[in-house]
Parts: structure tokens; C-alpha cells; sequence
């Protein structure tokens, strides 16, 4: 099966498990994510590739990892991801991208993140829920953090942590790539 599918397949069967879980008819959990009650069938059915965001609100919505969502197999508690099995999320022709290394419930979603972002290339985040914290280390280049409308630079072998429930930009102004690897930690769904 090609990875497309296989994770198409995965998310069709983590949305539908986890909204049961929850207690959620699809009408809550569209109201709750911001989608579409047909967008929610079409995932469930497998018939769609949705969108990251779509993704990310289906998550936020449920208090669960997009890893959660896009896991695949029920493992044992040590879960070993190797590299090419990493999900590279998204990417430009420049040569920015994120890839999700890997991600656990613990006690709320946790997720661990390679970003590059290339000289003069940016990536937008809608707010995420209340409480969610993200930290980062700059590896390479500088990136210029905006939360809230206000920049902070962090360079290379610096880090910073930051409340993620408003909007931010992660943005290279520099003029070589910038990398970091970043966490993202959510609060449970209550």
C-alpha cells in the first residue's frame, strides 16, 4: 500500500476511534474542529487527503497528536520512528519544510517537529487551543518568531518556549537556512 494511502486509511480509522471515544457525533466534533460535518465523512470513509490545517483543528478538536491521528500501528509503550518513516507534512520548491518526528499522549498531545525554513520563506499557525506550549531550538541560521504581532530573533544555539493559543509565524529573514527542532505540547481535551 503506498504511503498516501496508508495514511489516508489511518486517519479515516484514528478520527472515527477517537471521536467515539470522545463521545462526539460528527456534528460536535465539526462544530468543535471548525469543519465541515461532510468534510468529517468524506476523512472517516478514507475518501479525501485533507489539508494539514484540517488535520491539525481534527486534532486540536479531539486532544490528540496529528501522530496519533496519522499512527498506523498500535505499538508496544517504546515506540522506535526511523528516519524515513518521519512525516514530512509539508514543503516549498525552495526547500523549506516540517516533518514530524514523533509525538505520544501524554497526559495531552506532545509532538516533536524539524522545521527548515529557507531565506525569505515563512509558515503561518492559527492560534492553537488554550494552554498549548511550544519549545524550540534554533539549530542552524536565525528565525524570526512572531507571536502575537510581536517579533522575537532567536539564533542559532538559542532557544525559546512561548503560549501558542495566539496567532504566530515562524519566518526566516536571514540569509541562509534556518533549522530548529521544536515541541508542541496540548492539553487534554476535558
Amino acid at each position: 500500500m503506498a504511503d498516501l494511502d496508508l495514511l489516508t486509511q489511518s486517519l479515516a480509522r484514528n478520527v472515527k476511534r477517537w471521536r467515539t471515544e470522545r463521545g462526539f457525533t460528527l456534528e460536535a466534533l465539526a462544530a468543535r474542529a471548525g469543519v465541515s460535518r461532510g468534510m468529517l465523512i468524506q476523512i472517516e470513509q478514507a475518501r479525501t487527503n485533507p489539508s494539514l490545517g484540517t488535520v491539525v483543528k481534527i486534532g486540536d478538536a479531539l486532544g490528540v497528536s496529528i501522530t496519533t491521528l496519522l499512527d498506523y500501528e498500535q505499538g508496544p509503550t517504546v515506540r522506535v520512528v526511523p528516519a524515513e518513516q518521519a512525516v514530512r507534512l509539508w514543503h516549498t520548491d525552495a526547500g523549506s519544510f516540517s516533518r514530524l518526528l514523533a509525538g505520544a499522549e501524554a497526559p495531552g498531545p506532545l509532538e516533536m517537529w524539524e522545521w527548515r525554513l529557507m531565506p525569505g520563506e515563512s509558515s503561518p499557525s492559527d492560534p492553537h487551543p488554550t494552554g498549548t506550549v511550544e519549545l524550540l531550538h534554533v539549530t542552524a541560521g536565525e528565525l524570526t518568531l512572531t507571536v502575537d504581532g510581536a517579533a522575537h530573533r532567536v539564533p542559532a544555539g538559542a532557544s525559546a518556549s512561548f503560549e501558542s493559543d495566539t496567532p504566530h509565524t515562524y519566518g526566516n529573514e536571514g540569509d541562509a537556512p534556518m533549522e530548529m527542532i521544536m515541541a508542541v505540547s496540548v492539553p487534554p481535551v476535558r
